[in-house]
């Protein structure tokens, strides 16, 4: 937990309680728990949820192959050893996140359940493989710069966005608890046949181990670890960076005397070894990158938003200095009609007065004369007119300079309004020229989608071979593994493959909005750079946290294109490949989304991405029910309609997955009655497709029937439908060790079988 790696290895001769010491569940009794069991609990007693995962592989190396024991299928992995710092890992092995005790110890059931073991003299359950349980730890650890960054934060000397570009530190450690096969003589054991073949390959490995251990008590310049896969994969256990202890086991017989001195001899060599711990941190660059991508996301929201705000503001600005013009200028021509109208009444009203006065003056023109006084009186009140006329004249000129004034006053408030608006509208064209700028960069991000998804098309077209394995798009691998297996400091100095690229320029969330484009060419590449991150399992998560599968599920729903149903059905069967997102489409209606798809598709590969999908599915324990209720199986056997070698292979994968999860089932005792799969007619097509020609359909067959005649009850479907002379086939000639075991054990163990065998004279 402190971030060094660890073992425990038990070595001893066959039968002394090596995998007693080590392996032992416990479920009766909690005093006799095994180191493995002890081990995980004080882990799991340690941990964080938040901040630590911790992970689990078992696996068994037999034959001098390493098998999966928690995937039998996966029975040849390949040790990867990094030519930089010279660490062994093994890719190809399951992995499996553990949250609670139960869980682990499930895992070790089935496990066990999976090793290869036989009886001998010396032991009545000698394990013939040396088991290998691999935990993995990964802690987050608050460096020394972010408790800086934090104090100087508060200090007010360091901004929030510095400290936020540094990355945090994760500690990462490994446990493994080794347990080796014990090493016998032919003579004791009494090992003949195929069992002496295995005892042949154990004692070659362990004499592997006891050359490299010799070589490192006495410092020899070379040490042997190539001789042997086991010596490989312990090359940091004796001589590494790894704390190691070892625990050696003897018998108490005093006929066994020279395997016991044997055995304490090797442990006395192993004692002089010496490691050197080694406490291994790094940067999570990872959870950096998430984090400033919502960083990033927030930013572009926020500008977004604070656009929108501008945009109308400025169309508010501009119809509100419009409304003032129109109000002014009309109220300006109505004041100015009103007064040119008033003045000119007034204009008339004295003209009319003065006419009058005037006539009634000529009609009197002797009275006039002879009265000079009253006359002049009439001239004078000429006069008074006159001068109130100029004087209503000079009004009417002020009322109209003041008018002018008013005029002159609202243009220029009209002249200030115009260049407000002028101002707005080149502030509008200079958004137009931002908006064209994103737009062409859109335009470009568009063209590398296309180009990233025509790459990836010939990728998927030249590795696609429907090897039978649960991954849809393999032909991305290659480029998230080698964007994975390189260091972050290498990252910045050589160049990134082009989907991690155009991962971390667009991002997430705007590669899935490209789904919902109106632009079927875009939302055809979107749905191919989608699939092909699937394909990586670091990258499920985040896409069905983004959305993703929601999004899948409902182009699946909703799109008539044959392309988009296919590549989409692809990512949700990658998808299929974790738990947690089983459940996901199970509870969305993904079974009868893919159920639909079969029955319209005709395409032989969207059939083969659609069986994939359900084939996943149908190693689900928990979802067994479900599926077979919303027509999974029925959907799996419609689909050999097609007899595309492909969607058969996907087909026999599905079928074998559902009863090697029924055979468990049964086992366990949560399961009564007859199989699912035989209820849904699949046991005729499972008979006639047992001795297939193609390899991957005939071993998924093969170990389909013999999963499903392990449960008594289906014993006499099995003798009806002709099945019985298919299992006594695979018991004899099966080209596989564990599928023709299987087949033997079953065959030998069915009471129904046994007497169907004798009635018939059949041998096993």
């Amino acid at each position: 937990m402190e971030g060094y790696n660890g073992t425990v290895m038990a070595y001893g001769q066959t039968g002394t309680g090596k995998t007693f010491t080590l392996g032992r569940l416990g479920e009766e009794d909690t005093a006799a728990r095994g180191i493995m069991v002890r081990a995980m609990e004080d882990i799991l007693a340690d941990i964080t949820p938040e901040t630590d995962t911790v992970s689990v592989s078992y696996l068994q190396l037999y034959m001098e192959m390493i098998q999966d024991l928690l995937d039998p299928v996966n029975d040849n992995i390949a040790i990867v050893e990094d030519p930089r710092t010279g660490d062994v890992s093994l890719p190809g092995a399951t992995v499996v996140e553990v949250r609670d005790q139960k869980s682990f110890v499930d895992l070790l059931r089935v496990g066990e359940a999976h090793r290869v073991a036989a009886n001998t003299k010396l032991n009545t359950e000698s394990s013939r493989s040396h088991a290998l349980l691999m935990v993995n730890v990964r802690r987050a650890v608050k460096g020394r710069h972010e408790m800086d960054a934090s104090i100087s934060g508060e200090n007010g000397h360091s901004s929030s966005i510095v400290g936020s570009l540094r990355p945090p530190i994760v500690r990462k450690s490994k446990l493994v608890v080794v347990d080796l096969a014990g090493s016998e003589r032919i003579d004791k054991s009494g090992s003949e046949g195929h069992t002496l073949e295995e005892a042949k390959s154990i004692n070659l490995s362990l004499s592997a181990l006891g050359k490299c251990i010799n070589a490192l008590a006495e410092n020899s310049p070379h040490v042997p670890v190539r001789d042997s896969k086991l010596t490989r994969l312990l090359k940091d256990s004796f001589g590494g960076t790894a704390r190691t202890s070892l625990v050696v086991t003897i018998g108490p017989s005093p006929r066994h005397r020279g395997e016991t001195t044997s055995t304490i001899m090797f442990g006395q060599r192993a004692m002089k070894v010496e490691n050197m711990v080694k406490l291994k941190e790094e940067f999570d660059y990872k959870s950096l990158c998430r984090r400033l991508d919502i960083e990033l996301d927030k930013l572009i929201a926020e500008n977004e938003r604070q656009k929108k705000y501008f945009d109308d503001e400025i169309e508010r600005i501009t119809a509100e200095a419009q409304l003032r013009v129109t109000e002014a200028e009309r109220e300006y021509k109505v004041a100015l009609e009103n007064e040119k109208a008033k003045c000119h009444q007034e204009y008339l009203d004295s003209i009319k007065i003065l006419e009058e006065k005037w006539k009634v003056h000529q009609q009197s023109p002797k009275k006039q004369i002879k009265e000079t006084e009253p006359t002049s009186n009439g001239v004078g009140e000429v006069q008074n007119l006159l001068q109130n006329e100029k004087m209503l004249r000079q009004s009417a000129e002020d009322e109209a300079n003041d008018l002018k004034n008013q005029v002159l006053h609202w243009k220029k408030m009209e002249a200030a309004a115009t260049a407000e608006v002028v101002k707005l509208r080149k502030m509008l064209d200079t958004e137009a020229s931002q908006k064209e700028k994103l737009d062409e960069e859109i335009g470009v991000l568009k063209s590398q989608l296309l180009q990233l998804s025509l790459d990836a098309d010939e990728t998927r077209r030249s590795l696609d071979r429907g090897d039978g394995s649960g991954k849809i798009f393999p032909g991305f691998d290659s480029l998230m593994s080698h964007s994975r297996n390189s260091q972050p400091r290498e990252q910045s100095n050589g160049p990134k493959p082009p989907i991690a690229k155009l991962f971390e320029q667009v991002g997430l969330q705007k590669i899935l909005s490209l789904l919902e484009s109106e632009e079927p060419d875009v939302r055809v590449h979107a749905v191919k750079v989608v699939a092909n991150l699937a394909a990586e399992e670091a990258n499920q998560e985040k896409i069905v946290e983004a959305g993703g599968l929601t999004s899948l599920l409902m182009l699946l729903r909703s799109s008539e294109d044959e392309t988009i149903r296919r590549v989409a059905a692809g990512a949700i069967a990658n998808l299929a490949m974790n738990e947690s997102n089983q459940d996901l489409i199970m509870a969305q209606g993904g079974v009868s989304l893919l159920s639909m798809t079969a029955s319209d598709a005709e395409d032989p590969q969207t059939l083969r991405m659609v069986a994939g999908a359900i084939a996943n599915l149908c190693g689900n324990d928990k979802l067994q029910t479900r599926l077979r209720g919303e027509g999974g199986i029925k959907a799996l056997l419609g689909m050999v309609k097609s007899g595309h070698p492909d969607v058969l292979a996907q087909v026999a994968r599905g079928i074998a997955n559902f009863a090697k999860c029924e055979s468990r089932a049964a086992t366990q005792g949560n399961k009564v009655g007859k199989s699912l799969l035989i209820d849904d007619g699949a046991l005729p097509w499972i008979v006639k497709n047992a001795n297939n020609e193609a390899a991957p359909i005939r071993r998924h067959i093969e170990l389909a029937l013999c999963h499903l005649a392990q449960h008594e009850v289906n014993s006499k479907d099995i003798i009806s439908e002709g099945a019985l002379w298919e299992l006594v086939r695979i018991s004899r000639d099966c080209s596989r060790e564990d599928i023709r075991m299987l087949a033997y054990r079953t065959l030998t163990s069915s009471p129904t079988l046994q007497s169907e065998m004798r009635r018939l004279r059949i041998e096993c």
